[in-house]
């Protein structure tokens, strides 16, 4: 395993930031790690890189321990900060060069530089200083020098916050690109960069992971709250279709058409279907309605 987990406990005084936390994460994986502000995961983030020591569990990045061998998971680990820390009098080049020079990359450091300059785009700023760069290519360099001592486990907190659309869509293609090859953990509260990148989410939520799934198999978490769509060939008793065990609520949305809200475990699609057969009713269309990665996020962390 890349990074494990196991039974992770953080406390601040009083405060549990994480609660008997276990997860695994294998090489190649990109894995989400959602929840809303002071879950915990800026915090899991400092624990696996070494920046703080859990109270309680062990946590290992590529078979290392990162309380007892804290300098073999920093060679293996790139980390990107919510808060990017920039030295901003630098140049581009020339601060890379002295991170480079941090890792002691003597013999590779110069092509190090120039291959992470053309990986992140930034051939046409490396000349500049950094405090005259935008936000965008900032983050640009915040990747760089987190993939220049080539890590095999990438850790990024919040890597498109501020963003705009264009610059939103060039991070998200390099993280693609960085996920082929190395493990990735990115923190974020942008639901369609989760689903553009990731195929993996982790929601945490008061200390707690509530989720751990497959990113295709997130809307299928919350069994027990299910939306029908269903549309007739010509318009039907509402009150009727309510009295259906099971059904919480209808909501019409044309004449022949209703979406209904229900709590029940069972697939109440049948029930549906013999409703429309006692009512001499013609279906069109019956089918559940996928909820979206942030319809069972707002649910998880109610």
């Amino acid at each position: 395993m890349s990074i494990e987990a196991r039974n992770v406990t953080k406390l601040y005084g009083q405060q549990k930031a994480l609660n008997n936390v276990s997860f695994s994460i294998k090489q190649g994986e990109v894995v989400g790690l959602l929840g809303p502000n002071g879950a915990g995961k800026s915090t899991m983030m400092k624990i696996l890189t070494c920046y703080v020591p859990q109270n309680e569990g062990r946590v290992s990045v590529c078979g290392f321990d990162v309380v007892s061998q804290p300098l073999e998971v920093r060679r293996r680990v790139g980390y990107l900060p919510e808060h990017n820390p920039l030295y901003l009098e630098m140049y581009v080049k020339e601060y890379l060069g002295f991170v480079a020079g941090i890792h002691k990359l003597r013999k590779t450091g110069r092509k190090r530089v120039e291959e992470m300059i053309g990986l992140t785009g930034l051939s046409l700023e490396a000349g500049k200083k950094i405090g005259a760069l935008s936000k965008g290519y900032r983050q640009r360099v915040g990747l760089a020098q987190a993939l220049i001592h080539d890590p095999e486990v990438l850790i990024l907190d919040e890597p498109t916050s501020g963003l705009d659309p264009n610059q939103l869509s060039e991070i998200r293609n390099l993280i693609l690109k960085i996920g082929r090859e190395k493990t990735v953990l990115l923190s974020t509260h942008i639901m369609q960069e989760v689903e553009a990148v990731c195929n993996r989410v982790i929601i945490i939520n008061r200390g707690n992971i509530v989720a751990d799934a497959p990113t295709a198999q997130v809307q299928l978490l919350n069994q027990t709250s299910r939306i029908i769509k269903v549309s007739f060939q010509s318009s039907f008793p509402v009150s009727a279709l309510r009295e259906i065990d099971g059904v919480v609520d209808v909501l019409q949305t044309s004449e022949t058409a209703c979406r209904i809200f229900t709590q029940s475990e069972k697939d109440l699609r049948p029930d549906v279907f013999r409703f429309a057969v006692k009512n001499k009713l013609v279906l069109l269309s019956l089918d559940h309605e996928e909820q979206s990665l942030e319809q069972v996020f707002r649910q998880l962390t109610a």
